[in-house]
């Protein structure tokens, strides 16, 4: 009889044991401008917490499978998205995010990279970007809202749409500074959190400021989330003080201080 007693309460122990795990497992979903901010702090979390978290890479928009909002439209889960903040407005829209659950967390300015090895080159001014990208035989730009702006906006302002059709290129998918570093072309764009973790390439500079496009980044909570509580917790730790020094070492900047909101329903 105590042999079976014994049995019961460790059968009963392994049962509460695995309901804790699970209810402390976040699926976080993540675009790549905050990545790497994330891959120190996500980790710092799930230690301090207790948590276990699964991290699912996309884009923030596009038409890849891969992209967040494509993900969830077919059904994929998740707890938390962190992702471009227009992108995510757009989820709120569709009603896939839990309203009052987004926080702001990071802002991401656009910068430039060259091949490591090759000549320097400057874009700390106007002139000296114009001067660059007309010299520069090949220009690449990634497929998220930095790349939107070159292409679109950066290029018109600069007067240069007609010299730069047929050399600037949209990357798809994968690091604009991982085509630079193999060769393919010779000047690089998009946010400056995804070209630094990149090697092979020397990093020039962000855009100068009167023609910069700052890339706000946000996370929310998905509405099917059945960890609401843990996943504000979360996000509200990515947005504290404490955390900032390392967002900046990521080339971005911290969003000036904003009351967030303790209370998911």
């Amino acid at each position: 009889m105590v042999k079976i007693h014994h049995a019961l309460f460790a059968l009963i122990m392994v049962c509460f044991c695995s309901a804790s795990a699970q209810a402390k497992a976040l699926t976080v979903m993540i675009s790549g401008g905050f990545k790497t901010a994330w891959e120190t702090l996500g980790p710092r979390f799930a230690a301090q917490e207790g948590y276990s978290i699964k991290t699912v890479s996309g884009p923030s928009m596009g038409n890849t499978p891969q992209a967040i909002p494509a993900r969830l439209a077919r059904g994929e889960t998740a707890d938390v998205v962190i992702m471009v903040g227009d992108a995510l407005s757009e989820l709120e829209k569709q009603g896939r995010i839990l309203p009052g659950s987004r926080v702001e967390l990071a802002d991401s300015p656009i910068g430039a990279v060259i091949k490591k090895g090759d000549a320097p080159v400057s874009i700390k001014t106007v002139a000296a970007l114009r001067a660059a990208l007309l010299d520069a035989p090949s220009v690449a730009y990634s497929d998220s809202a930095s790349g939107r702006y070159v292409s679109i906006r950066l290029f018109n302002t600069l007067g240069i749409e007609k010299e730069m059709q047929g050399k600037a290129h949209k990357v798809e998918r994968i690091p604009v500074a991982s085509q630079v570093a193999d060769g393919k072309y010779t000047l690089g764009f998009q946010q400056v959190s995804e070209l630094l973790p990149v090697p092979g390439v020397t990093f020039i500079g962000e855009l100068p400021a009167s023609v910069q496009y700052i890339t706000r980044f946000a996370g929310a909570v998905v509405v099917t989330s059945a960890h609401r509580h843990e996943a504000k917790d979360l996000l509200n730790y990515l947005a504290s003080p404490a955390v900032q020094a390392v967002v900046r070492s990521t080339g971005l900047h911290s969003v000036a201080p904003v009351k967030q909101s303790s209370t998911v329903q």
